[in-house]
């Protein structure tokens, strides 16, 4: 995408088209007014984020809630505006609809992001809509929505105002909006609902007049999540807890050899066992429904398959092999090349690393409920993709997309894996083979983790010259199997990889001062399936690059803290301001005894500078990840507390990462099946967490993800502190023995 700038507000106006019945107001982007989403509700529909009924406010909310809170945040904004508390709302996934397009997806957020670069930018900002991108990814969701739902909320209060003093004979300046109800001055009361049809009949204001973070009440504090008595519970609903009447239980099993078809299955023996229903053939695999989920798992493992091979080296070292020959072809994307970095003669320095492919290993698996009849279909699954879902269904079942119902469950995590929807189309097709019987569809964790869209394997070549304590020259040449290729495939079957800066974030695009510097990413021709990752190239660039400074702080006899500020500080002094806040919290360069290490790192991704420091200690020959301390600056605070618990669980998921994750190949097939060979940090193996939070700016930049990158070269940069060796490659408990 090269360098996208920041869309001022500007580019967006506030307009008003028909829904429902009623009247949307909210924030659109130039080109087109979005189409309606269609929202079921008895109620009125004041905008496509605010409904009012008689049991009160509703809040729809874009965004698929799956452990990040972001639901809390967003019907926050609305009803800072509307002036209702939150506890009092109801809060609802909002359906298929342009209207809740992500304009943020296409934003670049770099550290020297500038203006937006005229009616370029705008349009840039505007592609998600005309794509119909409604995504939850790439930490967007509240940069997206920061000014959407609050003018919405403005605007709904406004029109209510105007209603009310029609009503009463007053003047809008003698009422106001106090939890729910129009309050006039003279202390007579009307309800929102008494209000709100007559409300949706006026034109909203193009520019509601939106209140001074001084004036919050919710806004900048911390807030109960309102997802987290039900999931406490037990009474939270996610897709697999779904029940119809009627309704049969199915799994899936697929070519383990990815992307190989799958030639011929005999089911008899699974078609004989009481209890089985269907066998349905699927692309490259096959569907076993059943009265319940376990019969359908052993039903399916009594199928007799005869699976095509593989179209990738059969083999991890083969595979990353043939993701070194990348480096000998012409560079996919040239992230910074200023002075003379190439060639350096005789540098001070050179290191290869090596970061393996990842599975997501969410904790929900891979799962769905579907409903064909009548030509139409109703799908229930946790997704973070939901016009897309409409749409693939639709396609795949040769109906069209109006006769797709879509509804976005709670997800037990999705970090990127659920905005690859075909789980769902799965359930669809399976649902169609069974017309009038709702069938729910669970993948085995075996199947979740053998068919994931891996973030990919990468390798890295680095080499760097020192001049009087500072880098001279520094050259890195990245190489991985292209996101960007491998989406342009899925969306047009074309294969073609434009310029993918996954290849180089992390690495290309950080607040570093060097003078001469070239940063190259290779795109590699490996057709493994491959997707987003939590925080995405930033993951496996982060790793490579700050373990490589590390490497060059100590080759300068330098503080590894102060070797970065010397280097930060010149470029981007809201970074450094982040690195010596962790270092005060994590009291960096205090003594500390033989039997622990320190380790540092730091990565400015999604808008947010964020820093890491480790601790770990030597507990007779095994190592022990002590504390992790960690300071960011996400523009703009929300809500301190649900921003320090996604920074913690960002940096736990990166750390899981970098000890335990791996995703290796043998005859072409997964080896990994399950957590036991997959494992994450529990309980007694993860640190103890102190978090700082800046607050700078006057927008919320990106949270959900900046925790992860850090994560993994600080802990690296830690062991080599306790241990004198130095990682290069990933996971860690390769090289090192780890307590737990």
């Amino acid at each position: 995408m090269g360098r996208l700038r920041t869309i001022t507000r500007r580019s967006f106006l506030v307009g008003s088209v028909a829904v429902a019945g009623g009247v949307a107001f909210g924030t659109y982007q130039v080109l087109r007014d979005p189409k309606d989403p269609k929202i079921e509700t008895s109620g009125t529909v004041m905008n496509p984020w605010v409904v009012i009924d008689q049991r009160g406010v509703t809040i729809i909310v874009p965004r698929a809630e799956m452990g990040q809170g972001v639901q809390t945040t967003l019907a926050a904004l609305v009803a800072e505006e509307l002036e209702v508390a939150l506890e009092a709302v109801n809060i609802e996934h909002g359906p298929p609809g342009e209207a809740y397009a992500n304009n943020a997806l296409m934003i670049g957020r770099d550290y020297d992001a500038g203006p937006p670069s005229g009616i370029g930018g705008a349009v840039m900002g505007q592609l998600p809509k005309i794509l119909g991108l409604q995504v939850t990814g790439g930490s967007t969701s509240t940069v997206d929505a920061f000014d959407k739902m609050r003018h919405a909320g403005a605007a709904a209060r406004i029109v209510l105002i105007e209603a009310a003093a029609a009503r009463l004979g007053l003047g809008p300046d003698q009422l106001r909006a106090e939890a729910g109800e129009i309050v006039a001055t003279d202390g007579r009361r009307l309800p929102f609902a008494a209000l709100a049809e007559d409300a949706a009949r006026i034109a909203p204001p193009k520019r509601p007049a939106l209140k001074r973070p001084g004036e919050w009440r919710l806004l900048g504090k911390s807030q109960p999540r309102r997802d987290q008595m039900a999931k406490a519970t037990g009474t939270a609903s996610f897709a697999v807890d779904i029940r119809l009447p009627g309704m049969k239980f199915a799994t899936v099993k697929r070519n383990p050899h990815l992307g190989g078809e799958m030639r011929a299955f005999d089911a008899s023996a699974a078609e004989a066992m009481p209890g089985v229903v269907a066998v349905v053939p699927l692309d490259d695999g096959f569907a076993v429904v059943a009265d319940n989920t376990w019969l359908a798992m052993q039903a399916a493992e009594a199928v007799t398959p005869d699976w095509g091979p593989a179209p990738y080296p059969p083999t991890t070292d083969a595979i990353f092999a043939k993701i070194a020959e990348a480096f000998a072809a012409k560079p996919n994307i040239t992230a910074r090349d200023e002075g003379d970095a190439e060639p350096i003669a005789a540098p001070t320095l050179s290191a290869e690393y090596r970061a393996p492919y990842l599975a997501h290993a969410t904790m929900e698996p891979m799962s769905a409920a579907a409903l064909f009849r009548d030509g139409a279909v109703e799908i229930w699954a946790g997704n973070q993709a939901p016009i897309m879902l409409r749409d693939d269904a639709a396609k795949a079942l040769g109906i069209k997309a109006d006769k797709v119902t879509v509804h976005t469950p709670f997800m037990g995590g999705g970090f990127g894996r659920r905005s690859f929807v075909g789980f769902g189309v799965q359930a669809a097709q399976i649902a169609k083979a069974l017309p009038g019987t709702p069938v729910s569809v669970t993948w085995s964790r075996e199947e979740d983790t053998r068919h994931d869209y891996y973030r990919p394997g990468a390798l890295a070549r680095l080499s760097a010259t020192l001049e009087g304590g500072r880098i001279a020259r520094l050259s890195a040449d990245l190489a991985s199997p292209s996101l960007m290729g491998a989406s342009m495939r899925d969306m047009t079957g074309l294969n073609f990889t434009p310029p993918d800066r996954t290849l180089t974030e992390g690495a290309g695009d950080q607040p570093y001062a060097i003078d001469a510097i070239r940063v190259r990413g290779f795109a590699a021709d490996v057709d493994i399936p491959i997707g987003y990752w939590r925080s995405v190239g930033n993951s496996q660039n982060a790793f490579f690059w700050e373990s490589f400074i590390d490497e060059l702080a100590h080759a300068a006899g330098a503080d590894p803290v102060d070797f970065r500020l010397a280097h930060i500080r010149p470029e981007h002094a809201p970074s450094a301001d982040v690195l010596e806040r962790v270092a005060e919290i994590a009291g960096w360069g205090r003594p500390k005894p033989a039997n622990v290490g320190r380790g540092v790192a730091f990565t400015h991704s999604f808008g947010t500078p964020t820093a890491e420091v480790i601790e770990v200690i030597d507990e007779d020959g095994l190592i022990r990840v002590a504390r992790c301390f960690i300071a960011a600056d996400p523009g703009l605070v929300l809500d301190p507390a649900n921003v320090e618990a996604q920074l913690i669980g960002g940096a736990i998921f990166g750390l899981s990462a970098a000890i335990n994750g791996e995703i290796t190949f043998e005859d072409g097939a997964v080896v990994e099946e399950n957590f036991p060979d997959y494992d994450v940090l529990r309980m007694p193996t993860t640190p103890t967490f102190e978090v700082a939070l800046l607050s700078t700016g006057d927008r919320p930049s990106g949270i959900g993800e900046p925790g992860t990158p850090p994560a993994a070269p600080a802990l690296a940069n830690a062991l080599f502190d306790l241990t004198g060796t130095r990682a290069r490659q990933l996971p860690l408990w390769r090289a090192f023995d780890f307590a737990g």
